[in-house]
Order: C-alpha cells, then sequence, then structure tokens
C-alpha cells in the first residue's frame, strides 16, 4: 500500500485546511468530507468535486476510508475518535485530543490494541522555526535554559464550552514539552472572567521544569493585539520566536548578565552585563500542516510512531487538567507526573 484513502470530518475553521493539504499529497486520496452544515458541503463541493459529500461520518465506514481528520469542536472530539478507532480507522484529531484525560486514556489504549495510528494536531512541533529554536536550545548555544515565556493573545474567538486554557494553550504546552524534552514537575494557574462570570478568558500558567526551569505561559481571547511569541532566556543567550512576524520568525540575542564572584561590601558588587550582536538565522519554511499531514501518512504506511502521537496528547491533556485543578482553587500548586510507556520509538519528520 502506498496510498491511504482518507475521510475528513468538520469543514468549520480548520476542516478546510486539512482537507487542501491532503488532496494535494501524492500518497492521499480524500474519499468523502463529512460535515453537518449543507452550505458548507455545498460550497466545499465547488472546490473539491471529486470528494464526496455527506452530512454523516459514519458512512465512511461502508466507503472504503482507511483514515479519518477529525476537524470538529473539542466537545465531540472523543465520541468521533472512538468510534472510528472501534472501526479500524487511523485517526488524527486536532488539539485538544479530548477534554479530560480519562477519555484520552481509552483512546490510547483502543489505538494501541488494535495497532492503529493516533496522533493529535499540536501543529507548532512540524512549524519549522519551531524545530530551528529547539537545534539551537539543543545545540548549547543559548546557554543552560533559565526560562521559556509563551504568549498567545488576540481579541477573541470565544469559546462557551472550555475555557481559555483547554483553547489556546495546547499549544503552547506542546512547544515547550517539544523544545525542553521533558516533563513539568508542579503546574498552577490563575486567570479571571472578564466576560461570562462561569468562563475564564484570561489566564496565566506557570510550569516549574527540573534543573530550576520556569516556564510561563499567558493566554487570553481579550487583547487588543494579535500575539504568538516564546521567548528563551539562557545563560549565554536569549532566543525570540515571533510566529506572527512574516519573514525574521527568530532572533537570537548576544546579551545577558553575569553575576560577580561573591563579597561582603555593596561597593564591590558590579553585575556584568553583555550587549551584543542580534542574528536573525534563514529559515527555510515549509507550511506545517502540510509536514502534519504527510507525517500523518508516512506513519500509516510504514508503521511509525507519530512525534505528535496519542500519548503526547494524553500528556498536553493531563497539564491542562492541572492547570484548570489550580485555576479553580485559588492558583494552587499541583504536582505532575507522567511515566510513558510504548515499544515504538518516535521518528523525526
Amino acid at each position: 500500500m502506498n496510498q491511504v484513502n482518507v475521510g475528513v470530518i468538520g469543514a468549520g475553521y480548520w476542516g478546510p485546511n486539512l482537507l487542501r493539504n491532503f488532496t494535494e499529497l501524492s500518497n492521499a486520496r480524500v474519499v468523502a468530507l463529512a460535515d453537518l452544515s449543507d452550505e458548507r458541503l455545498t460550497h466545499m463541493k465547488s472546490r473539491y468535486p471529486e470528494v464526496e459529500m455527506i452530512k454523516d461520518y459514519r458512512d465512511f465506514f461502508q466507503m472504503g476510508v482507511e483514515a479519518v481528520v477529525v476537524a470538529t469542536p473539542p466537545t465531540s472530539h472523543f465520541d468521533i475518535a472512538r468510534d472510528c478507532l472501534e472501526h479500524n480507522l487511523h485517526v488524527l484529531v486536532e488539539k485538544p485530543l479530548t477534554l479530560n484525560s480519562r477519555d484520552a486514556q481509552t483512546l490510547v489504549d483502543i489505538a494501541e490494541a488494535r495497532g492503529l495510528t493516533l496522533m493529535v494536531g499540536h501543529t507548532f512541533e512540524y512549524n519549522a522555526a519551531v524545530r530551528a529554536l529547539k537545534e539551537i536550545i539543543d545545540s548549547g548555544e543559548l546557554g543552560q535554559v533559565y526560562y521559556i515565556n509563551a504568549v498567545r493573545l488576540n481579541l477573541g474567538l470565544f469559546q462557551r464550552k472550555l475555557n481559555v486554557l483547554w483553547d489556546l494553550a495546547p499549544h503552547d504546552i506542546s512547544i515547550m514539552l517539544y523544545l525542553l524534552g521533558q516533563d513539568p514537575l508542579t503546574i498552577s494557574a490563575q486567570g479571571a472572567t472578564c466576560i461570562f462570570k462561569d468562563l475564564h478568558d484570561v489566564a496565566y500558567m506557570h510550569l516549574a521544569f527540573p534543573n530550576n526551569v520556569v516556564g510561563h505561559i499567558h493566554t487570553s481571547w481579550l487583547d487588543p493585539n494579535k500575539v504568538r511569541k516564546i521567548t528563551v532566556v539562557g545563560s549565554k543567550k536569549m532566543a525570540v520566536y515571533d510566529d506572527v512576524e512574516p519573514l525574521e520568525k527568530i532572533k537570537i540575542y548576544d546579551k545577558g548578565v553575569d553575576a560577580p564572584p561573591y563579597t561582603d561590601t555593596y561597593g564591590d558588587f558590579q553585575l556584568s552585563y553583555r550587549y551584543g550582536d542580534v542574528v536573525i538565522p534563514h529559515i527555510r519554511f515549509t507550511e506545517p500542516l502540510r509536514l502534519e499531514c504527510q507525517h500523518f501518512l508516512e506513519c500509516i504506511l510504514e508503521g511509525k510512531r507519530p512525534l505528535s502521537d496519542g500519548r503526547d496528547g494524553l500528556k498536553v491533556v493531563r497539564i491542562l487538567e492541572a492547570a484548570e485543578q489550580s485555576l479553580n482553587n485559588g492558583g494552587i500548586q499541583v504536582a505532575f507526573a507522567y511515566q510513558e510507556e510504548g515499544e515504538h520509538e518516535r521518528v523525526a519528520v
């Protein structure tokens, strides 16, 4: 088999982007698109006449579909993904995988028991700039990492069935885990309910990692500017990844502070500040979603474990649960522990 028959579920915000990418990949044949809206199906049919348009994704089970992409609201992820896995279909689910770890674990267990590929749409793990940032960190150019600060802000889009952490933070959690290659030890979160009294629309998450590395994530639906920025501060240099920037997405700053040797007198206490060059590395950019879709197909065809597999999605869901527990209990610190299992090693893309 060198081609996978794919079905796409959901033609709302993100589904059309997934449909476009899979129809343009040579090792995929998009059989059908499922959506409840006749209007959306009519519109998509005009653009993709070769793809069958249906209202019930369960028709996929009699259409020769081998893999599905779930791009529906998060509240429906679990039921649809479980149904498809139980019909022996490989599944790619948009983030977050589910809205609780029990359901996420169930999906992981079904996929592993049946030998199916379960993958989560943590798209930034396939972003060339994020990968370049990881290479910079791993090379030691920044020195010892002190902290990572992630900011993801915009005005809207408000969700009524999940708070801002579940909507926006999955991206930055997955990026942070990918960059550091380790899990947090503790998690805490605080926020505000500005528009709806029962829904957090602004949140600040704090993650404490091993080796005294600190992670901080600021998310908001209530900001005048669209911001997508990650700052990594190290003992030697600092780096900033700005996803909104069209060209110069990463800047490396040769800046830092050196503490003096211990002294007994205030007069001898003189910090040494470094102000060096700013380097903007060239990044060869490919659409991250295209790489994600291609990786999903390759994992199915070659029996590999995806970079953002079901266990990766489960881990992010557990971190979100811990953050929500803290958010609803005055910002208490919640311990986090996750033991990963599995026979197959993750593969590079």
